[in-house]
């Protein structure tokens, strides 16, 4: 089977990492081909080294050229795929609609987002979004979501219902686990002590990931007196983001409780370094970090957004979403657990356990060809 993927771009993200996993994970008689709508980002170079193809159309962020599209079309009518998969709606929307056009209707979309409110969402983000929506009766064979929430978001905006699979992100877990070394060399490079409860926040610097939630917690931490140390990890999480420091100064925070790491890319040294991962997102569909911590041994403090509760069930805490208090109260709640090491190392163990159990990469990987193989039973470009 040849599956041409077409997304948006390849930076760090959610459906990015889904992509990988799904493009180097060696199973026979699969040949993936991926397109980039802009450049190589941060995942061309690694799929290249694993001997993947890549093909980028050089667009520019949210613009459309008439070059890139033409390029896209002599693509698929060369490759002839027997499948196209398209990632996220700007991807699902002008890929889905070229793919067809090259004869190709053996198209299936994927949607990885769920939250669409106007105060954390592009207007021409949106935009696109309900396009897809009117197009859904007539471009995908399917449409895959990686969360039932968003599952049920989408269909509310008129998606066709009939046509959407859930399958959630699988992970590698050979490689996410726990590595206490690299949690002491990190958590040392940090200035971090080793009896210091370590709270952590992974994600770029977005209003969706509404780090302000988190800083306003920390701030009441900070004014009980209680002990803490918090870094936070990801892209534009730095000394040079003026509206992070002007929200860290309006905190009252100081250097000694909150650190910016920037991004990293090694996230299972991240999540062992931290005590607590917390999440204080606005929205979400299907948080990698989540399961990514939870399968470091390392509990998570979440927001109720997208499947987080689903993800964390009983090992972890859920609170509402932009409420600073409960995510502080809930914050301490955590930290006085950590006070009984026995209690706190089955709490742990919980964790990775849950996760191991209900998010294996074989089982999303054999839910996309299962897709895929359904979706292929028509045409192929002529």
């Amino acid at each position: 089977m040849k599956v041409l993927h077409i997304i948006t771009g390849l930076n760090q993200g959610g459906a990015e990492s889904i992509l990988f996993r799904l493009a180097i994970f060696k199973q026979p008689n699969v040949n993936h081909i991926i397109v980039s709508m802009m450049d190589f980002g941060v995942y061309g170079d690694q799929l290249k080294n694993d001997s993947l193809e890549v093909h980028t159309l050089e667009m520019p962020r949210g613009h459309i050229t008439i070059s890139g599209l033409r390029k896209l079309w002599k693509l698929i009518r060369k490759e002839k795929p027997d499948v196209v998969q398209t990632w996220m709606y700007h991807a699902d929307l002008i890929g889905g609609a070229i793919a067809r056009l090259a004869g190709c209707s053996s198209i299936v979309w994927g949607i990885y987002n769920y939250n669409l409110h106007s105060s954390v969402t592009k207007k021409s983000t949106r935009l696109v979004a309900r396009l897809c929506a009117l197009t859904s009766r007539i471009i995908p064979k399917a449409i895959i979501s990686c969360a039932e929430s968003s599952t049920k978001v989408h269909i509310s905006m008129g998606y066709a219902c009939k046509k959407f699979v859930t399958i959630p992100t699988g992970y590698d877990f050979n490689e996410l686990r726990r590595n206490e070394t690299s949690r002491n060399i990190l958590r040392n490079s940090w200035g971090v002590d080793a009896n210091l409860p370590l709270l952590g926040c992974v994600a770029r610097w977005d209003p969706l990931k509404n780090h302000g939630n988190l800083l306003g917690a920390l701030a009441i931490l900070q004014k009980k007196n209680i002990s803490f140390r918090c870094v936070l990890v990801g892209p534009g999480i730095d000394k040079s983001n003026y509206e992070l420091n002007e929200l860290i100064l309006k905190n009252g925070l100081s250097s000694q409780t909150l650190k910016l790491a920037g991004f990293v890319d090694d996230i299972p040294s991240v999540m062992s370094a931290f005590d607590l991962h917390i999440l204080p997102s606005l929205g979400e569909a299907f948080p990698n970090v989540v399961i990514e911590a939870m399968a470091c041994g390392t509990p998570c403090v979440v927001t109720d957004v997208g499947d987080t509760a689903i993800m964390v069930g009983d090992t972890g805490w859920v609170i509402p979403p932009a409420d600073s208090d409960k995510l502080a109260n809930a914050i301490i709640t955590a930290l006085n657990l950590m006070k009984d090491s026995k209690a706190w190392e089955e709490r742990k163990a919980a964790c990775r356990s849950q996760i191991v159990r209900k998010y294996g990469l074989e089982r999303m990987v054999d839910a996309y060809h299962t897709v895929w193989q359904l979706a292929s039973t028509t045409g192929k470009p002529g």
